[in-house]
């Protein structure tokens, strides 16, 4: 018996060398695109490069674009031909919105929205027609931007019927009510991925503010995933605007405060299912931890870098571009149990001088030391930020995916640290007090923080 039981051990080795038999698989997660059609390189003033600069000098620009500008098209598509070149055969795509540029409302219009995620959804088409691509609205596809209603309206029809390629049937109908739908994850049994509309959220939607449940979402996601658990399904979860926290403005959350403890508790409730969620809208790169009552990790939702290399005009957020990024994610095919991301960017400044292309800007497990993306895993790679400068800084340069180089001094650690730590409003402000009263007596689950800051949480709304 021990020497079936090597040998079978031994084919099974072979056959996983061979790519007969695996149980991994990957996918690639795409987002916050922000297609400026106004780019132009060649303007006679800086001023004049793009329409998403709000006139700030694009002294940069170059063909594939300029920090202050978002996306120009030769950025678009070289981003989506930089997939196909690197992984071009994925399981599925994640694309989690906001598709048009930074610009006033009156400059686009219910048509130019439409046009804009069209191309884009034919160039994503166009270059992997044989791939299932999982669509999440993102807050500027929507006309007016943020303004997502809680009911049936033309653009969730519109959308629906564009990306009828992707969306089953009865995906089709809950989209055109809210905006969000699930399915078997490239259907299989036992698998799901739940889409959801978290623009109904967002604090600058004026169109559900007092509103319990807009659209019915809350309940129709807990009823998916209360199945989810009787059929014995493991879930991944994806959405653009993500709770919590923004790592690089303090006190800036991006959900009202009762959504967001309500979207806390329904982790809470159905972790043991999730496997895994994967959001966008911060343009940066990182990640979100949750915990039980017993202060165990028990989710993850990772943060994907934009490829927009927009510089924010949030008030208060320093020099906050980023250089373009896409990300594959290696998963457990038998699990969900996310094993792996891999980041690759565009630098800008070296592609616009001709000096370089899409590469592979870092590995999760080989720069954290870490054996998975699992929970546990994120959870010792918090502790590790939390606690070792030399972590940190790594950290903080893939944030801005290599942009922004200098020191995260004290304040900018408990800011990133409190973010990723805590996601429900109670939690970040304890987080941040922590810290005021004694640095040193800062913890992060048994890994000090050991810095102190010097001024309190006050929540601040803006617009994004």
């Amino acid at each position: 018996m021990a020497a079936f039981s090597s040998m079978f051990f031994l084919v099974c080795l072979f056959l996983e060398f061979q790519g007969i038999l695996t149980l991994s698989g990957t996918f690639w997660h795409i987002t916050d695109q922000h297609l400026d059609p106004s780019y132009d390189s060649a303007a006679s003033e800086p001023e004049a490069v793009c329409a998403s600069s709000g006139q700030r000098p694009a002294v940069d620009a170059g063909q594939f674009g300029a920090y202050v500008c978002d996306s120009p098209w030769r950025l678009i598509n070289s981003s989506v031909y930089a997939m196909k070149q690197i992984m071009p055969d994925p399981d599925f795509i994640l694309w989690t919105g906001d598709d048009t540029p930074h610009v006033p409302d009156q400059e686009l219009g219910v048509d130019k929205v439409l046009q804009i995620v069209r191309n884009l959804t034919d160039t994503i088409k166009h270059v992997f027609p044989n791939t299932k691509v999982y669509s999440a609205l993102g807050n500027h596809d929507h006309q007016p931007k943020n303004q997502f209603p809680a009911a049936s309206s033309y653009i969730y029809h519109q959308l629906a019927q564009m990306w009828s390629d992707w969306l089953e049937p009865s995906s089709q109908l809950t989209f055109k009510k809210g905006g969000y739908y699930t399915e078997r994850l490239v259907g299989r049994t036992g698998y799901r991925i739940m889409v959801l509309n978290t623009n109904l959220y967002y604090d600058q939607n004026k169109l559900t503010r007092g509103m319990e449940d807009p659209a019915d979402q809350f309940h129709w996601a807990e009823e998916v995933l209360t199945e989810a658990a009787r059929n014995k399904e493991r879930v991944y979860i994806i959405g653009h605007v993500p709770p919590g926290f923004f790592e690089k403005k303090r006190g800036k959350p991006w959900f009202r405060p009762e959504f967001n403890q309500r979207y806390v508790d329904m982790v809470q409730r159905h972790h043991a299912v999730i496997q895994g969620q994967f959001f966008g809208h911060h343009h940066t790169d990182s990640f979100r931890m949750f915990y039980d009552s017993d202060e165990h990790p028990i989710s993850t939702m990772f943060l994907c870098p934009g490829v927009t290399p927009w510089k924010t005009t949030l008030p208060g957020v320093i020099d906050g571009a980023n250089n373009p990024g896409i990300r594959s994610v290696e998963y457990d095919t038998q699990t969900l149990l996310v094993k792996d991301l891999v980041t690759y960017y565009l630098n800008l400044t070296r592609s616009n001088l001709g000096q370089g292309g899409w590469e592979k800007e870092y590995r999760l497990t080989e720069s954290f030391g870490v054996a998975d993306a699992s929970p546990a895993s994120m959870h010792r790679v918090l502790g590790r930020m939390a606690g070792d400068n030399g972590y940190l800084q790594k950290y903080y340069a893939f944030n801005s995916v290599n942009y922004d180089l200098s020191v995260c001094d004290a304040a900018c650690r408990v800011d990133h640290v409190c973010a990723a730590r805590a996601v429900d409003f109670g939690g970040y402000r304890d987080c941040l007090d922590d810290e005021e009263r004694g640095g040193a007596a800062g913890v992060v689950h048994g890994t000090s923080v050991s810095v102190l800051v010097p001024m309190a949480i006050s929540v601040v709304w803006w617009s994004w």
